[in-house]
């Protein structure tokens, strides 16, 4: 006789008890959506004729134990949305009878273990939402039952798409799991007989679209967006006869990035020149109101008229009414066996205001982007209206919904795990996120689900984005002309007009731009800029800078000048000024400005625009109010000589720092930074470097991460600049053979010696920042010591010692968490070892310092000291670098950034402050 117990969907509160297991012949335990707390207790290992057990959708924490490793005739476990944590037991891969595995939305570490090669007959596996690290095993490949397989958001390296031997796949979804390489040729070969969802997004796969793809007719849903493949239009028309979503999968190399955006801006013509004769729409719009999901409706006393949402939507599909706005949506709901509903009425019984926007709303199940068309140039407050309507806080199961999203703006990422419950304190509250945000033409609002939250509250498939309303009110004074965004009425003609006759105009201009020469190339240097950044006219930038006044003068660089500056609507902005008869200008110009300009996160500087004008070549960049890393951490350390030569150690973006420096000493410089601070910057600056190396669609490596180049904004966040130096990293190559460039004291043994480059160079500069930022000393030379590195080698004997904690900076005294430094002492020298395979990647960097990985678990022995004759060759060189070049220094300051004067120590530089010292008298 067995004995089954189902108590699912009954909201019971308390724990789960070990008492069941003196039920001898219990087979089965079901209890799914309850209000259950706890651990899962690790006497039910002994539970011997166990074959079920599903706890899904409570609010169980802890870890699993691994005394379930001794249920052998276990076939299913389901745990999905809980609090669990930790990682998975070794002892799990010892149920060889297991087929179904769940393990989604909640909050395990680490890597799958080795054991898991032995459950041969898993048919359904999902791991998703969770904070897994490492690649996807290879022995995933050989369980050849597979039908269901979903794995996402895995932290883990590069690696090739998985090789299986399945050939019944339903459901195969491996979205975000760093993926390279080409899908197999025999790709339609994986898909069972009705295949219902593949999902390959937001990975790094390239190559053509396999032949085989197109044999999948009856899935039902198809992602391939967010990769980069080779684009053909020949296999575009296959795929798009089925729900296919290849928004962004094809590679800048062979689809400009900007061809979506221009995609849409065509759509939108059409729409107003065909499908729209007799509109009457504005070209001009100031302002946009959208009831997301809902019909029209009309706001402050009539002010306000909120335009209806009521398109269905689907899971590919690109919307615009007739007005100037429209929305893409991507991606299915997975596991709720009904037809997919992206609209939302209000099931939460809250009371809100404003019933009007928050009793409907529009949900996604992946990425929900809001386009503005036609926007007026200009200054914008973005108002995003949200309330958790789906899920109740009534003392319920459904009380437990985690809805977890992202939201970008223009691109840049404005909120990371956002919550709206959390946000608005409960559910069916409303909330309003309000952001400042420039506009140029077209609005982009994009709400993106990275796979965290729960899945299976209150049923199955609800999870993703969720928006209300949304509202966009100008930040500067409405010319008249321009009303509210409904103009004048423009017919068809006038309107293909105006069209025809800009073309015709542009055309115009650069052909007389062309027979000028305007547009030939610069010193063999190709300025072609089209579609890279924004641009500003010379004369904006003349008014921002006060024409440049010296009293705006904010620092100097080798290659130009630095100012302040404020732009029409209020925003600071820091304007680098290059001198256009420089070579080294003109590359270090146009590399910065070809990689920050591709780059938007928010721990990288932002580039506002360029200007290009006459023998101009401008760059205007957010103004960082708290200066750089370095001046807040050793500005005295860095005196070395004299102000100017701190100056002269800064580059050309960070050298924003200043004003009136001569009045300051370099005491006023430093900030009191507390340990809380310094560990946020520590993760700043390791989130910017990871989306570098691995999560931007450009790998990039940085090559002079170092603390001036760190630079903190009024919040005292972390944010990289000075890309002048930056390499992109070929994917196919192991490593860049390139002409040695950077600042001695941060770079890589292999790197100063070989010119052996791969991303584990910066990882090396990294190190040497997280031994600064502990101890506030900077990793100078000292050439007493025979050129000794003073920071690296002292850390280096601490740890010989003992005695590490002695590196800590003493003006925090006993005020800093002593787990937390060992943390970044540990992995600073882990990152600074001599082996560039035996550093972390920066994914794993953040991991570490987030607590998801424990650093003593990875970390490999650091080498003592660097071998005697690779230091003495390093040393040398150093030496020899800085006989030849010092000859070149003829100005007051010189740029960190750059290839030359970034290659010798400061203490090159005293036969020039004695040259200028002794000018300076006689001029007195």
């Amino acid at each position: 006789m067995f004995v089954s117990i189902s108590l699912k969907g009954q909201s019971l509160p308390g724990t789960l008890p070990p008492e069941l297991v003196k039920l001898r012949y219990l087979d089965n335990i079901d209890l799914a959506r309850n209000l259950l707390s706890g651990p899962i207790p690790r006497e039910w290992g002994s539970m011997e004729h166990i074959l079920n057990i599903s706890l899904l959708g409570n609010r169980l924490s802890g870890t699993i134990p691994k005394e379930l490793g001794n249920l052998t005739r276990l076939t299913t476990l389901t745990v999905e949305d809980n609090l669990m944590s930790g990682r998975i037991p070794e002892e799990l891969g010892n149920i060889s009878s297991l087929q179904r595995l769940f393990l989604n939305s909640n909050y395990f570490t680490g890597e799958l273990p080795p054991s898991f090669a032995n459950l041969i007959y898993l048919t359904d596996f999902r791991i998703s939402s969770n904070n897994f690290s490492g690649k996807i095993p290879d022995y995933i490949g050989g369980w050849t039952r597979l039908g269901l397989l979903r794995i996402s958001d895995l932290r883990g390296p590069e690696a090739p798409f998985p090789s299986f031997t399945t050939q019944s796949f339903k459901n195969l979804i491996l979205r975000s799991c760093n993926l390279i390489g080409e899908l197999p040729k025999s790709f339609g070969t994986l898909a069972s007989e009705n295949p219902n969802v593949f999902d390959f997004s937001f990975n790094k796969l390239n190559g053509s679209i396999p032949v085989g793809f197109s044999d999948l007719r009856e899935a039902n849903f198809i992602d391939l967006s967010y990769n980069k493949f080779t684009y053909e239009s020949s296999r575009e028309d296959t795929c798009q006869k089925r729900d296919t979503n290849l928004f962004a999968s094809f590679s800048t190399d062979n689809m400009s990035s900007h061809a979506w955006g221009m995609i849409l801006f065509a759509q939108k013509i059409d729409m107003l020149m065909h499908r729209l004769p007799n509109s009457t729409l504005g070209l001009d719009f100031t302002s946009l109101y959208i009831n997301c999901g809902g019909h029209q409706q009309s706001v402050d006393d009539g002010k306000k008229i909120y335009e209806a949402d009521l398109e269905p939507g689907s899971a590919t599909r690109f919307f615009s009414p007739e007005s100037h706005w429209g929305f893409s949506n991507t991606g299915n709901f997975l596991d709720d066996k009904l037809r997919d509903s992206y609209m939302e009425r209000n099931r939460s019984r809250g009371l809100v205001s404003n019933p009007e926007l928050y009793n409907n709303a529009r949900a996604s199940a992946l990425s929900l982007t809001y386009y503005g068309f036609c926007m007026h140039n200009g200054s914008y407050n973005i108002s995003l209206h949200f309330a958790e309507i789906v899920f109740t806080d009534d003392g319920t199961y459904s009380s437990l919904g985690r809805r977890v999203f992202d939201i970008y703006i223009q691109r840049k990422l404005v909120e990371k795990d956002f919550d709206i419950s959390c946000k608005a304190g409960g559910f069916g509250k409303p909330y309003v996120s309000t952001y400042p945000v420039d506009v140029t033409n077209t609005l982009e609002i994009r709400l993106y689900w990275a796979g965290k939250g729960t899945t299976n509250v209150p049923f199955r498939g609800y999870y993703g984005p969720l928006i209300s309303a949304i509202s966009v009110d100008p930040n500067y004074p409405v010319p008249k002309e321009h009303g509210t965004g409904n103009g004048d009425a423009v017919s068809r003609g006038i309107l293909a007009g105006i069209v025809v006759g800009a073309v015709c105009t542009v055309i115009l201009i650069l052909g007389v731009l062309w027979w000028w020469g305007c547009l030939k190339c610069r010193d063999t240097m190709d300025l072609e800029l089209s579609g890279v950044t924004c641009s500003f006219t010379l004369r904006q930038i003349k008014a921002a800078t006060n024409n440049f006044d010296d009293a705006n003068k904010i620092g100097e660089g080798g290659f130009g000048s630095v100012y302040k500056g404020v732009l029409p609507d209020g925003t600071l902005i820091a304007v680098k000024q290059l001198s256009s008869k420089s070579r080294q200008g003109n590359r270090e110009f146009l590399n910065e400005l070809g990689v920050i300009s591709a780059l938007q996160h928010p721990h990288l500087v932002k580039l506002h625009g360029c200007c290009i004008e006459g023998n101009q070549l401008l760059l205007a960049y957010e103004y960082m109010e708290n200066n750089s890393l370095a001046r807040a951490l050793f500005g005295k350390a860095y005196t070395f000589h004299s102000l100017n030569v701190f100056r002269n150690s800064l580059g050309y973006v960070t050298s924003i720092l200043f004003q009136n420096l001569d009045s300051q000493g370099p005491e006023e410089w430093q900030l009191e930074l507390d340990w809380p601070t310094r560990y946020r910057i520590c993760i700043g600056i390791a989130r910017g470097m990871s989306f570098l190396h691995e999560e931007s669609r450009l790998k990039i490596v940085h090559r002079d991460i170092k603390a001036t180049n760190v630079l903190l904004d009024k919040d005292l966040n972390a944010k990289i600049s000075d890309f002048g130096l930056a390499k992109l990293d070929e994917e196919d190559s192991t490593h860049i053979s390139t002409r040695i460039a950077g600042t001695y004291g941060y770079m890589a043994p292999e790197y100063a010696l070989r010119g052996y480059l791969t991303d584990k160079a910066d990882v090396y500069s990294y190190g040497i920042v997280l031994l600064e930022i502990v101890s506030g000393m900077a990793n100078t030379v000292d050439r007493t010591k025979e050129n000794q590195f003073i920071l690296l080698d002292r850390a280096v004997a601490l740890k010989n010692e003992g005695n590490l904690m002695e590196l800590v900076d003493p003006r925090l005294g006993t005020d800093y968490d002593v787990q937390e430094t060992m943390v970044v002492i540990n992995l600073a020298l882990l990152c600074t070892t001599i082996s560039p395979t035996n550093r972390p990647t920066m994914s794993a960097v953040v991991s570490m310092l987030e607590g998801r990985i424990v650093p003593q678990e990875v970390a490999v022995e650091q080498s003592v000291s660097m071998p005697e004759v690779d230091h003495e060759k390093m040393m040398k060189q150093l030496v020899a670098i800085d006989k030849s070049e010092i000859k070149q220094v003829s100005i007051p300051y010189t740029d960190s950034s750059t290839s030359a004067p970034d290659l010798y120590p400061v203490d090159g530089f005293s036969e020039y402050l004695q040259k200028r010292d002794n000018d300076a008298k006689k001029s007195s």
